[in-house]
């Protein structure tokens, strides 16, 4: 018989076979012809379908990030599109003005990616060390407060140097030409995938580590930690550093992706938005952030269009005034997760296996039992 540690072995493998098969089934998708009416635009293999997912991968990215803040820690932010913005405009900014004319296109590329790395990473410990003074929605507030200087700074385009409400273009002249124009859509979706896969590596690690374990503890009862004689500030702030640096990679890759940034990025709606993605996709799963990022991100694109379709057109005042809102439609779903689905999507495989509504939590404390 097969004793029960091979079973657990067995077991634990199982996860980690499941995600590196998902992870080479996205890596093939651009080869297939693959065609989904009515959730993609095309086949797989086109440069629309293609931008789209890997859009999607980018904010289930960002939203794993913050999931790493906000469930394993406990804090929770409003200004992690701050790190998300610095990321985006900080390389366009340095593709623009640090330029040596001496210097190959590829080496100036290189060093304004670390350059963005080293200034966000300034910020991230800047604005963490004094908002982690203050606790609860205090911390919440003062993270608002910086994400709404950083978007009032965007918007003010001071020396021409963001592009102000329009926007700022990238700078393709210092740029690999394997990562600019359409027919190079595919290398980005790769792109895309790859910053995907480290940033759950990263967060694996962090939450895996003894800083994760402290800081999960420090979420749980924080006097308890400062009676061991840990030091819960220290924990918290490798987080949200960890968290903050990790926003400002995606933010690059979008630039990239999107050729592009516009002040939308910098607000505290786009903050608000990941929390709604995390909750949906359920804080109590690491996957669940990045099944919430896509499903959220599919549903906000496909659902402008059918708000825009002629079937909706033509009902009623009645159902057409809300239906032709995709806002009012993700709210709605929103609403109806958090009312029947507590776990978020991630946690639906659970609560089928238990028969009954079960929190991750509650899962938990019945494993520790």
């Amino acid at each position: 018989m097969m004793s029960r540690r091979t079973r657990w072995q067995n077991t634990a493998l199982l996860p980690v076979i499941g995600g590196v098969l998902a992870v080479v089934g996205l890596a093939v998708l651009p080869l297939l012809a693959i065609d989904v009416p009515g959730v993609l635009p095309g086949p797989t293999y086109t440069p629309g379908t293609l931008q789209l997912l890997a859009y999607a991968m980018l904010i289930a990215a960002l939203a794993l990030g913050y999931r790493m803040m906000f469930g394993l820690a406990g804090l929770l932010s409003f200004g992690h599109a701050l790190f998300f913005a610095a990321g985006a405009y900080g390389l366009g900014m340095t593709l623009e003005a640090f330029a040596p004319p001496e210097w190959p296109g590829d080496l100036i590329f290189v060093v304004s990616i670390l350059v963005t790395l080293v200034g966000g990473l300034v910020l991230a410990m800047t604005v963490g060390a004094l908002a982690l003074r203050v606790t609860g929605i205090s911390f919440a507030m003062v993270t608002l407060a910086f994400a709404q200087a950083g978007s009032v700074l965007i918007r003010r385009n001071p020396g021409g140097a963001t592009g102000g409400d329009e926007g700022l273009s990238l700078d393709i002249e210092h740029v690999p030409s394997a990562l600019v124009g359409v027919v190079n859509t595919r290398n980005l979706y790769w792109l895309a995938l790859a910053v995907l896969v480290v940033v759950y590596l990263v967060v694996l690690w962090v939450e895996r580590s003894r800083a994760g374990h402290v800081a999960a503890a420090t979420r749980e009862n924080e006097l308890r930690v400062r009676v061991l004689g840990l030091r819960p500030f220290t924990v918290k702030l490798l987080v949200f550093v960890v968290a903050s640096v990790l926003a400002v990679v995606v933010g690059m890759a979008y630039l990239l992706l999107q050729s592009g940034a516009s002040p939308r990025i910098a607000t505290a709606d786009f903050t608000l938005t990941l929390l709604v993605i995390v909750v949906l996709g359920g804080v109590g799963y690491r996957w669940g952030a990045i099944v919430g990022g896509i499903v959220y991100t599919l549903l906000d694109q496909r659902l402008t269009a059918f708000a825009g379709s002629d079937a909706v057109a033509g009902l009623p005042a009645v159902l057409r005034v809300p239906l032709s809102e995709p806002l009012f439609i993700l709210g709605t779903l929103f609403v109806l997760v958090v009312l029947f689905l507590p776990g978020g999507i991630a946690g639906l495989p659970q609560r089928i296996r238990s028969g009954r509504v079960r929190h991750p939590l509650e899962a938990e404390e019945a494993t520790d039992a």
